[in-house]
């Protein structure tokens, strides 16, 4: 799984790979589904408003108005609307719910990209040319506007802000995916991801955007961020902290779900490991930032205890970060499945590298006067060192074997 995160209206001229007339392929076709919900009093304008706003675009866009079960006027203003424009389409569901309206519609739909927008168009909807792009010329799968990349105009209110920015960060947390915004209502997909995700998404609700987008992640499918300016709707009937506590449930049952599952039905192995070279500089990367902690951690145990419970306890310590650090940012590995049983064997290969710093303590045994300490640090940073080389051995072929023999697989198929 590759992300980016660039602004939208950066994407420019540069990122389309048709430079002659005769090479510009037909025009791609996206459903551009608008969820709602008792919305009589600005369903006409917003659909006015994308209808204006698709029409200039290269893509030739519908709009589908999905109504989760509204009660008001919306159905009949809906039906108006599509029988006044012949791109727009109106679909009537007889339960509420965010989640299932998009996965009704979205399976049904024969385009080539699926998209939606929430009905209040606080995200910009020209970010819909540049993402339909990216999924079109093969970029990226999965495409979404993001309210919390740095440079922004965003207006809404702290509450919402703070919320929004700390459920984010426990996704990061808890399972392990790297997109930067969950829930802003604004996200395209090819149509393939589509068809591969929506049968594995349960949630048909709000916590369907970010079981949608951890799916896609834990699958390998690649997701591209754009960064967009964002005003907040002051009308809106979201309880946020009733939706934020059925988010929480919701990554609950989603970390169950997949221990069950073995990951198989997320096609968790299938995800490509970078190639050899860039496990290489990551896991010097690594390697640097889990050295530096042991040297801090010994350093800081030696005055407390003996150097070999202080070197006992420094190296415990960075070897669990180190196993971390390695299985995301070295070996590709983002979803939490088998992530207790990755840390069991990273600590076998700990035997090994207790070995290497035993001996070195036994070669320091005897330095003596001001600078023991240091000394005594150099040669178990030398130690250390030589573990680590026999250890990106170890985790490459053993470790995290899973996911190098996929990568190698798929090297051999394409």
């Amino acid at each position: 799984m590759r992300q980016h995160s660039i602004p939208w209206d950066h994407a420019g001229p540069h990122a389309h790979p048709f430079t002659t007339a005769h090479d510009a392929p037909t025009a791609t076709t996206v459903d551009l589904v608008v969820p709602v919900y008792n919305e009589e009093s600005s369903l006409a304008n917003s659909v006015e408003t994308l209808l204006r706003a698709t029409s200039q675009g290269d893509s030739h866009v519908t709009i589908i108005i999905a109504d989760n079960a509204s009660t008001d006027s919306t159905p009949a203003i809906a039906e108006a609307l599509a029988e006044k424009h012949p791109d727009v389409r109106y679909v009537r569901l007889e339960e509420k719910g965010r989640g299932r309206a998009l996965s009704k519609v979205w399976s049904a739909s024969e385009a080539d990209v699926v998209a939606y927008t929430d009905v209040d168009l606080a995200t910009d909807i020209r970010a819909l040319d540049p993402m339909v792009e990216v999924i079109r010329s093969g970029i990226a799968d999965v495409a979404i506007a993001s309210r919390l990349l740095p440079g922004l105009n965003i207006s809404r209110g702290v509450k919402r802000e703070v919320i929004s920015r700390c459920y984010n960060r426990l996704l990061r947390l808890s399972l392990g995916v790297g997109y930067s915004d969950a829930q802003c209502g604004f996200k395209a997909m090819s149509a393939e991801a589509a068809k591969k995700l929506l049968p594995l998404v349960e949630d048909t609700a709000w916590f369907f955007d970010t079981e949608l987008l951890t799916q896609a992640e834990w699958a390998g499918l690649r997701i591209h961020e754009f960064g967009t300016d964002w005003v907040d709707d002051p009308d809106s009937s979201v309880d946020v902290l009733a939706t934020a506590w059925a988010d929480v449930k919701g990554i609950h049952r989603l970390r169950r779900t997949i221990r069950r599952s073995g990951g198989q039905a997320l096609g968790i192995d299938e995800v490509p490991a970078p190639n050899t070279g860039a496990q290489i500089l990551h896991f010097i990367d690594v390697g640097i930032v889990s050295t530096l902690l042991y040297a801090v951690l010994f350093l800081f145990g030696v005055q407390m205890f003996s150097p070999a419970v202080a070197n006992l306890g420094a190296l415990l310590i960075s070897t669990v970060a180190n196993t971390g650090l390695n299985r995301r940012h070295t070996f590709g590995v983002r979803s939490p499945h088998h992530g207790l049983a990755t840390q069991v064997k990273g600590l076998a290969s700990f035997a090994l590298c207790l070995g290497f710093t035993s001996a070195g303590l036994a070669i320091a045994a005897n330095f003596t006067g001001h600078w023991a300490s240091i000394g005594t640090l150099a040669v178990l940073t030398l130690a250390n060192l030589l573990g680590t080389i026999v250890r990106f051995v170890l985790l490459r072929t053993w470790v995290f074997a899973i996911g190098a023999h996929h990568n190698s697989r798929s090297t051999h198929h394409g």
